[in-house]
């Protein structure tokens, strides 16, 4: 074999390498240790996908607004700031039970967990029997749903406008409950969500390929 054709195997190599189509010769046994961070990196990476990020968009917009940037000084703007966070965690946990899918003309369509089935909005498109069952409601849906509360609690608590319109002068010990009890919370349900993946793509929520 002359240079030039042993140059070319070695870079045919690497490119099978590189899209995952290396050799047996090349591949290796992963250890469990691997394996179990691949996958838990593999569940990180979905994570995202189950945030109400959406909602949580619309209250970071929201909320230096009617909270005037934390002063709130009337009773009306902590009426209206209340009443942001009960739509926004109500608006959290009815997303959860949302689901979509593609009809024969692939066009996205969206619908609600029902015990039956998925009951579509629009009405236009029906699904049959036996793949509307696919979508029926379960109790991971609930799971999810008071999970995605919890969440954007969390993050409703690093709000200084919404802590400040509640509590403009803190004490050390609430100070400490403030920083600590959001991490622990967030840290606590990205667990429950990687661990126990949600498969509905709901609104708001990235689309299936399929």
């Amino acid at each position: 074999m002359d240079v030039s054709q042993e140059s070319r195997v070695c870079i045919r190599e690497a490119q099978e390498a590189l899209l995952g189509k290396a050799p047996a010769s090349l591949k290796r046994p992963k250890t469990p240790a691997q394996r179990a961070v691949r996958k838990t990196f593999k569940g990180t990476a979905h994570l995202s996908n189950l945030l109400p990020t959406g909602t949580v968009l619309a209250f970071q917009i929201l909320s230096p607004v009617l909270t005037h940037q934390g002063q709130c000084h009337t009773t009306t703007s902590q009426a209206m700031t209340l009443a942001l966070l009960i739509l926004s965690s109500l608006s959290c946990f009815l997303l959860c039970f949302t689901d979509s899918f593609r009809d024969e003309r692939g066009k996205v369509r969206y619908g609600v967990a029902s015990p039956s089935g998925l009951w579509v909005m629009d009405g236009s498109a029906e699904l049959p029997a036996e793949e509307a069952a696919k979508y029926r409601l379960r109790l991971a849906d609930f799971f999810h749903a008071f999970t995605s509360v919890l969440i954007f609690g969390a993050v409703a608590l690093f709000d200084k406008n919404v802590v400040s319109c509640f509590d403009p002068k803190p004490s050390e010990e609430v100070k400490d409950l403030l920083m600590a009890v959001p991490v622990g919370m967030a840290i606590l349900c990205s667990l429950l969500f990687v661990a126990f993946p949600s498969q509905r793509h709901g609104i708001g929520f990235p689309l299936s390929r399929n």
